[in-house]
């Protein structure tokens, strides 16, 4: 699949994927200059009661929103002709014009303290199609694959220059946050790491160290023949967790051993992938009649951490077709997880459920092949 770079008049970057138009290139490159990105106000605030940090962004407060019915509308960003992407493609990565980290954000801490420092990182938007769609389900299975090499194309790039953690996501649905129906999704790259990672990360060193064995092997040898299994194929294993925080949570994990980042699928395993991220959000929209909201987390390997699997997280926030489960007091003000239902009945009811099979003949996860010499972005020097 082609790729070619292009530099935004605002000083973004913007990567388009397949086919795409001389005159797309040339709409962006002759875009105004003044968008509103402006990385000035980003910083990061400590917490010292938690010993956490807090990114402020007060741009985001302002970013555009549209209508989250699905129905196309002429001010969409992210539809050919739009603000963001003037001319046609077929899938493209940029730079997020109201971002919350940025290689470009400003040193800070004037009076010392350390109490206040720069959001360093990048924020890139990854839209899917084209089209205004939805929903994961109206892509074709290759548009799909096209996907995952994207995602795997960036996330190696953004390893590369140096962040301490690279997170491909998607929010998907007005319930869980998204500000805009067409379909996309988000990578972030961190100059830190966040705390829910160095929670991991210590579980993985804790477990190696009184068990001398692999945490993600471990975890993956709990899931495999359990009640709680939705998917199985050759490379990935989907299933509720064990201690599951959601009614609906599901892990695709990878198997292999020394799979850890989204750079070291095969082009065989990123396929098995797609299959099982595809039948799974199938059986999320199949169980209700709906599309379910969802927040969708690709859990790559900080440095160091040899015993990491590469794995999926998929977050519905809905425990009934009519009630969402509300991350309320306790959740919030104590990180207790209340789970009101269990992880084996919600198994059984999502495996139970007859989904349509893809037809997967032909399908591949494409290579990435650069029409031109790489653009060294200005917004992204090395963080390190």
């Amino acid at each position: 699949m082609r790729r070619r770079d292009v530099r935004h008049p605002d000083g973004r970057t913007f990567t388009l994927y397949g086919d795409v138009a001389d005159s797309t290139v040339a709409a962006i490159e002759s875009q105004p200059a003044d968008t509103g990105h402006d990385p000035s106000n980003l910083h990061r605030r400590f917490d010292r009661l938690t010993g956490s940090w807090v990114l402020v962004s007060p741009t985001r407060n302002v970013r555009p929103s549209t209508t989250t019915s699905g129905d196309a509308a002429p001010v969409c960003p992210l539809c050919p002709g739009g603000p963001e992407l003037p001319g046609r493609y077929e899938l493209a990565v940029f730079d997020n014009r109201f971002p919350s980290l940025s290689p470009l954000a400003p040193d800070v801490d004037a009076d010392g303290s350390c109490l206040t420092g720069p959001s360093r990182g990048r924020c890139l938007v990854v839209v899917y199609t084209q089209d205004h769609i939805a929903d994961l389900a109206e892509l074709s299975p290759q548009q799909f694959a096209n996907v995952i090499a994207v995602w795997r194309d960036r996330s190696r790039e953004l390893w590369a220059e140096g962040w301490e953690l690279v997170m491909a996501f998607e929010n998907h649905g007005s319930d869980v946050g998204a500000t805009l129906p067409h379909l996309h999704g988000q990578i972030y790259a961190f100059d830190h790491l966040p705390p829910v990672t160095r929670q991991k990360l210590a579980s993985h060193e804790h477990h190696r160290a009184e068990h001398d064995e692999c945490l993600g092997c471990r975890l993956l040898d709990d899931d495999t023949g359990s009640d709680r299994v939705i998917h199985d194929n050759d490379h990935f294993l989907a299933a509720i967790p064990y201690a599951a925080r959601w009614p609906l949570e599901v892990h695709v994990r990878a198997k292999q051993h020394g799979t850890r980042r989204l750079g070291d699928l095969t082009d065989e395993a990123a396929l098995d992938l797609v299959r099982a991220l595809n039948d799974v959000v199938a059986r999320y929209d199949a169980l209700w009649g709906f599309e379910l909201p969802y927040l969708m987390c690709v859990q790559e390997a900080p440095a160091g951490s040899d015993d990491w699997h590469l794995h999926v997280e998929l977050l519905p926030p809905h425990r009934n077709p009519h009630r969402l489960k509300v991350r309320a007091s306790v959740e919030t003000a104590l990180g207790v997880f209340i789970n009101d239902t269990l992880p084996e009945a919600f198994a059984a009811e999502l495996r139970a459920i007859k989904v349509p099979a893809p037809d997967w003949h032909g399908v591949t996860v494409p290579s990435i092949e650069r029409s031109e010499p790489e653009l060294i972005p200005t917004t992204a020097p090395n963080p390190l």
